[in-house]
């Protein structure tokens, strides 16, 4: 599984191209999420002035993310900010105890994991970011107050997201149990969870490095706006 591991350098571009290509939009060498799944474009890396054709995928005044590397920007682009992340795998089953009760997430609470996303984690999730991967959940008297699932896949690996928790329920290990969830689904299919956080969030490192994850390398996220 780990020859694969390469691809974690540029992953949402090999998402595209792979076990998302259905989501795809773009051309040759330049590639991004439809609108409604997540705001993630990717670029050949390979390539020079790679991102110069931005113009034929975002419209004025949208907002998104490059994962990894950057290129020279059109002049009708701005940087808002980068976010340092640290990558980070697994390819070990988490053993732990499992005391909630854990659903797997479908369209009837897509209004809910938006809305516990957009609390605890604004920006980065989409009402169709579901749609990327399975997702799973713990309930409160019916109300989701707890979730995890896979964002980026691409062939033999997958993308740990949305780990997220309300306010109100932190401290149960709700996060753990979801990932561990996540994480073993995955390597009883023979792929390699991956997942990214702030390199100085050091409480949720400090969490993933208990579960079994291992650090592979910083890792960018840069958020870009098309101004016209």
């Amino acid at each position: 599984m780990t020859e694969q591991l390469y691809k974690l350098d540029n992953p949402a571009w090999y998402g595209l191209h792979e076990t998302h290509k259905k989501f795809a939009i773009g051309i040759d060498g330049l590639k991004c999420y439809q609108q409604n799944i997540v705001a993630f474009a990717a670029w050949d890396t390979s390539i020079n002035n790679g991102l110069k054709h931005l113009d034929n995928l975002i419209e004025p005044n949208e907002f998104f993310f490059i994962v990894g590397e950057m290129s020279e920007l059109p002049a009708n682009y701005l940087i808002e900010r980068t976010i340092n992340c640290l990558q980070m795998i697994c390819t070990a089953e988490i053993t732990l105890n499992i005391s909630a009760k854990i659903i797997q997430l479908h369209e009837k609470e897509a209004d809910q994991m938006a809305a516990l996303t957009q609390l605890v984690m604004p920006g980065y999730y989409k009402h169709d970011t579901r749609l990327m991967g399975d997702y799973y959940g713990i309930l409160d008297d019916n109300e989701l107050v707890a979730m995890a699932g896979e964002r980026i896949r691409l062939n033999g690996l997958t993308e740990v997201s949305a780990v997220v928790t309300h306010p109100a329920f932190t401290g149960r290990t709700y996060a753990q149990q979801l990932v561990a969830q996540v994480v073993n689904k995955n390597l009883g299919a023979g792929i390699i969870p991956f997942l990214h956080t702030g390199q100085n969030n050091l409480r949720a490192i400090r969490m993933y490095e208990y579960l079994g994850f291992k650090k592979r390398r910083i890792i960018n996220f840069t958020k870009i706006i098309r101004l016209n």
